[in-house]
């Protein structure tokens, strides 16, 4: 191997969640970038793991218990401290949050000496060379931390297009606060700056994504499990996030994220400057079911003036996605119409109406159906049009 330092990005072959295969992998992307050089004996190091909702490890909306855990060994031989945690979709407090370290099977890294986040508090913090959340509470247990570390998932996401590396860390914010930021934001392009925002101001150390079994389709919580077969490792997430994007048939210019890190000069225009362990394309799941990211990235590119924005108009109302309700799968729980932060839901006869005119696209219902019966809708021109491509 080349000296670790030279690569920006590495990929390693994992075939499985088996114990020798995930710490095998792991082990080589993180000498390969160097990943552990800056941890130091007695260091408090924040674990910001992908557990979006509660879901067994086996339905791959959450980072694996085995590769968490491969992490946390690594981690304790350093003689660090480690404190692992997230703020999911829901009410920010013990009790919930020991429900989904339970059934997401982050128990196991307490027999390794990592402890759960049970620290509840929130900072408000101020974040003036923020781009657009130049103000916004924080998970305190983050702030406390002398590192953190990115632990995330590869997976498809309605509004976005892929959550990866900097999608994360919308878990940094408090669950019952995020429709706020869905309301207040509701463009993909606004959506994407506070994204990175967040994850500019949570500077991570290094970021890790279990891109074993990723998530296709209907994500990023009820989309279907499929191999991939890797661990990717990176000190920058926005490089992450390029290179696993590329493993499932995306371009940066398809991910909100991106297009944003690209245009703040956090990521470079040309990928082939980056420097790579391991072959992508021996990873690369070209049939890989994708959702396209809200079109309004794209949007305001058709000409100035009344025309233009006509144009601009109509292309997103035939481009946007939108969710829409399978009736044979609802169960009429309502967690979609108590979710929805622009309050486009209600509850009809026993089961959810959408009122379009006022649906901001966020997809909040989608993420948090226990059945997957919010799914990612197309205009019949939008479907048209992607079955001759």
């Amino acid at each position: 191997m080349n000296p670790a330092t030279e690569y920006d990005v590495a990929l390693s072959a994992c075939d499985s969640y088996g114990d020798t295969d995930v710490e095998s992998a792991l082990r080589e992307v993180l000498e390969a970038i160097d990943g552990l050089s800056f941890v130091k004996p007695g260091m408090r190091i924040a674990l910001k793991v992908n557990l979006v909702t509660a879901l067994r490890p086996d339905a791959a909306a959450t980072v694996h218990p085995s590769v968490v855990c491969a992490l946390v060994k690594l981690l304790r031989e350093r003689g660090a401290e480690v404190v692992i945690g997230d703020g999911p979709g829901g009410i920010y407090s013990s009790s919930y949050l020991h429900i989904v370290y339970d059934i997401c099977g982050m128990r196991q890294t307490e027999a390794l000496g990592a402890e759960l986040n049970d620290d509840f508090s929130v900072q408000e913090v101020d974040y003036p060379d923020a781009v657009k959340a130049k103000q916004f509470p924080y998970t305190a247990f983050l702030g406390k931390a002398d590192a953190i570390i990115d632990l995330c998932k590869l997976k498809t996401h309605a509004m976005m297009g892929l959550t990866c590396a900097v999608k994360n860390f919308f878990g940094s914010i408090p669950g019952t606060v995020k429709p706020e930021f869905h309301y207040k934001f509701p463009q993909a392009t606004d959506f994407a700056d506070v994204l990175v925002d967040l994850y500019e101001y949570s500077s991570p150390r290094l970021c890790i994504c279990d891109a074993v079994i990723g998530m296709e389709g209907n994500g990023p919580t009820q989309g279907t499990p499929r191999k991939i077969g890797c661990l990717i490792a990176s000190r920058n997430g926005h490089m992450l996030d390029a290179v696993a994007a590329g493993l499932i048939g995306l371009v940066p210019k398809d991910i909100p994220t991106l297009v944003a890190a690209e245009r703040r000069g956090l990521l470079p225009a040309d990928l082939s400057s980056l420097e790579v362990f391991g072959d992508p394309m021996q990873f690369s799941v070209p049939d890989f079911k994708t959702v396209p990211a809200q079109s309004s990235v794209f949007f305001h590119v058709l000409g100035e003036g009344l025309p233009g924005k006509i144009a601009d108009f109509l292309a997103g109302r035939i481009m946007t996605p939108y969710p829409k309700l399978d009736p044979s799968s609802c169960i009429a729980c309502g967690k979609c119409a108590q979710t929805c932060p622009a309050k486009a839901i209600s509850m009809k006869k026993g089961k959810p109406k959408i009122n379009r005119r006022i649906c901001i696209h966020c997809f909040c219902c989608q993420e948090f159906c226990p059945k997957g019966a919010v799914k990612v809708g197309r205009t019949w021109i939008m479907t048209l049009i992607r079955k001759l491509l």
